[in-house]
């Protein structure tokens, strides 16, 4: 049974042979032990408090600096004043322990740590005050009506992408733009590993650095939603091994939604076009995703 945090008032009598110590869940065991779900979620509370905490400078909420600090940002103590909670709670919850949290301190930290909308959401999802509705399966196949839209807008642009980014259906102006993208590998097309894996889309993506990194915290966010399916931790997996880039930027825990804007693209004879692209979501499907470019005049 996990502990609740008494200073909100939430610690319920123990039940006759039952302990209210909390079970530590940060320790990560011996290598190839599996890691069930929820250590594994609670684990990346921890690290994603810590990151916000060590980005709050002091003077930002109104502490004076003192002295040399050995830790960027808050320190704990500092943090929990701030917020009005458990210096031990809070402990615990940056350690990965199964503790339940109320969303009272959940909100205090949201506050403090002056966290955006979409991050707060991420820090509620964590741990675990999240809708039990939402599906945690793969999508269902694709409909061939569906399938058959990025035909119909030839010659702009466009595909549909899954949950985990697989490309599900394209266009040849899609295929044009983005080299390689949907040529046959060991796995389905899929624009996260084209982005971080293939050296083609250093290449067309003239900004590479920024959109690569929206991409991961859009994929980061994802995963939180969906913690139990298997094929986004095969995907973060495979990312991790073969992009540096993503081993260096994921315990940033950085979120992002999906969402519409720019992009500038180069074209395999060196050209650079600025694109509008526009997201559409399925209504049926919602892990389904229309992407449309749209070239912008010079």
């Amino acid at each position: 049974m996990p502990a609740t945090d008494p200073k909100h008032g939430e610690n319920p009598a123990p039940k006759h042979g039952e302990s209210l110590t909390p079970k530590r869940g940060g320790n990560p065991g011996p290598p190839n032990r599996p890691v069930h779900p929820a250590e594994a979620r609670r684990r990346d509370l921890g690290a994603f408090l810590r990151s916000r905490r060590e980005r709050i400078a002091p003077d930002q909420v109104g502490l004076p600096r003192t002295g040399r600090r050995r830790t960027p940002g808050l320190r704990r103590e500092e943090l929990v004043l701030l917020a009005g909670i458990s210096a031990t709670w809070y402990t615990y919850l940056e350690q990965g322990r199964d503790i339940r949290v109320s969303e009272q301190v959940l909100t205090a930290l949201a506050t403090t740590l002056r966290l955006d909308p979409h991050e707060r959401g991420h820090l509620f999802h964590l741990a675990g005050h999240t809708s039990a509705a939402e599906p945690t399966a793969p999508a269902e196949p694709l409909p061939p009506e569906a399938a058959a839209v990025p035909h119909l807008l030839q010659p702009n642009p466009a595909y549909i992408i899954g949950g985990t980014y697989d490309v599900l259906s394209h266009n040849q102006a899609a295929a044009d733009l983005f080299p390689n993208l949907t040529a046959p590998t060991e796995h389905p097309p899929n624009l996260a590993r084209w982005v971080f894996l293939d050296p083609a889309a250093r290449h067309t993506l003239v900004d590479w650095e920024p959109e690569a990194r929206g991409l991961l915290a859009r994929l980061r966010t994802l995963t939180t939603h969906h913690p139990e399916a298997p094929h986004y931790r095969r995907l973060i997996d495979d990312l991790h091994t073969g992009s540096a880039e993503v081993r260096a930027w994921w315990p940033q825990h950085e979120v992002q939604p999906r969402h519409s804007g720019h992009k500038r693209l180069r074209a395999p004879d060196g050209q650079v076009t600025e694109f509008a692209y526009t997201a559409f979501h399925s209504a049926d499907h919602p892990t389904h995703t229309l992407v449309i470019y749209t070239p912008l005049k010079p």
